[in-house]
């Protein structure tokens, strides 16, 4: 606690430390919506909940500001719940222990929350400072962003007045957003009838761990090992070289975080455990080598489980290890007229196999909204060859950039004076909020930006502790500098 609280500025580090104490889970949201709606009540400003769970929150211009354009200061309120295999955390009751390790924050064992905690928190120290300048300021703090974003899909488009909407939920200092991929979530499920395990064999457990993990939009163009992906292959080639069968696979648990952790019952003859731990062992430095400038300490364990009852019917147990070997997973496309940038890439998310049901979930982004329609039609076709039902749900357009926008070239004018450089101009590969909300609000003037964050939905996540000053710093100063209405 007194470790952050002596962070610069404290006024943002203050606010962080209370979320942090604050359990909020994406879908536990009660608790921090009470927490910010006594907040603004307590400064005397307007404060209400919309039908969807949102708060809103604004706050009048200061005098002699009144002409400046309105601005929306938007951030969601819940955090993405990852924990390491050995850390005991329950993110619906627990406060995140944080500690800092030189320039950075970090959590022990779990997810920072600084996604987007540190925004919500920002909003928070500008709300209750009356010494700023600025006009008219509506805090708008989503509900339920990191499950389907839908706070702001659930938006009324008639409850925001401003003009300007100042997102705070980018992961760069410096860089500033105008424009991001939209997505659509594909489910693919299937119902079979179980078969009883014969007599003879023996059960073991495979456990694919220890690789990184992190944003599926925003690392996902660094190569890092998906643990779905990964652990297919390797029942895949065991399948073939050994007498086994499946029983059950579990794998990932959020659609927009890349799977750090898989693990599958396999049954087989007792005589050829020795042989397959032999295999594990081999396959495990294979792995590690291809990943060796990207992962490290990747482990792939073999344990001996009791018996299940049950295994799944052969035919199914190929071809649904067939279709996760063939669905599309990672970068497909880069932006054409941007190489350096990802347009359209798919995340094997989730991976559940056993008791008589399957079921998978894929996030798929594109900011080309026609690529982003094939390669949902790309999944289908794989899963629908594996006789899977395949729904596609929570589709969002991307953000369309504008280089022309007012508030981007006072923003870009702002930070020069500030820092003497100019802030990069970016598209970022992740679903914002921005392309929803302004779907809603068209002609609304969006840009996104933020502190420096790192692993965000992992807990390697941490918050790059001097960008958090120059990020408030430069926020005051937009305000101040609100084109004229």
């Amino acid at each position: 606690m007194s470790t952050m609280l002596q962070l610069a500025p404290h006024n943002v580090w203050k606010h962080f430390y209370e979320l942090t104490q604050i359990p909020r889970p994406s879908g536990y949201m009660e608790k921090v919506t009470a927490f910010l709606i006594a907040f603004g009540e307590e400064l005397g400003l307007e404060s209400l909940v919309d039908e969807v769970g949102n708060v809103i929150i604004r706050k009048p211009a200061t005098p002699g500001m009144e002409n400046r354009k309105g601005v929306i200061l938007q951030a969601h309120m819940d955090m993405v719940p990852q924990k390491n295999n050995d850390t005991v955390h329950d993110f619906t009751k627990d406060p995140i222990e944080t500690y800092v390790d030189g320039d950075w924050l970090k959590a022990k064992g779990t997810t920072l929350g600084a996604d987007n905690g540190l925004g919500v928190a920002a909003i928070m120290a500008v709300l209750e400072d009356k010494t700023l300048k600025h006009g008219t300021l509506e805090a708008l703090i989503t509900v339920d962003e990191e499950t389907g974003m839908y706070g702001a899909f659930g938006l009324n488009p008639c409850t925001l007045d401003g003009q300007i909407l100042l997102n705070l939920d980018s992961e760069d200092e410096g860089e500033l957003y105008i424009g991001c991929a939209g997505g659509v979530d594909l489910t693919a499920t299937l119902e079979y009838k179980d078969e009883e395990v014969p007599e003879g064999y023996v059960a073991r457990k495979l456990t694919l761990k220890g690789l990184r993990g992190g944003h599926s939009g925003l690392e996902i163009n660094e190569g890092r090992g998906n643990a779905n992906k990964l652990l297919a292959r390797v029942i895949h080639d065991i399948l073939i070289e050994f007498d086994a069968r499946l029983a059950s696979f579990q794998g990932g648990n959020m659609r927009n975080a890349i799977p750090r952790e898989a693990s599958a019952v396999l049954l087989l003859d007792p005589e050829e455990v020795e042989e397959l731990e032999g295999y594990i062992t081999d396959y495990e430095l294979q792995i590690g080598d291809e990943y060796a400038t990207i992962e490290s300490g990747i482990t792939l364990d073999m344990e001996a489980v009791d018996l299940p009852k049950t295994m799944v019917p052969a035919e199914i147990q190929d071809n649904m290890i067939d279709a996760l070997m063939a669905c599309q997973n990672g970068v497909m496309r880069m932006i054409p007229t941007v190489p350096d940038t990802v347009e359209t890439s798919s995340n094997l998310a989730i991976v559940i196999i056993g008791d008589g049901k399957a079921e998978v979930r894929i996030l798929a982004r594109s900011s080309c909204d026609t690529m982003k329609d094939f390669l949902a039609d790309s999944l289908t076709a794989c899963f629908s060859m594996a006789g899977m039902k395949v729904e596609l749900s929570g589709a969002y357009s991307g953000w369309q950039p504008n280089v022309n926008s007012p508030i981007l070239a006072a923003m870009k004018q702002s930070y020069q004076q500030q820092f003497g450089n100019e802030p990069l101009v970016k598209v970022i590969h992740a679903g914002l909020e921005c392309g929803i909300i302004g779907a809603s609000y068209p002609g609304l003037d969006m840009i996104s930006f933020g502190p420096t964050l790192r692993s965000p939905h992992s807990p390697d996540e941490r918050a790059y502790i001097p960008s958090v000053q120059k990020f408030y710093d430069f926020l005051v100063a937009t305000l101040e500098q609100t084109p004229l209405a």
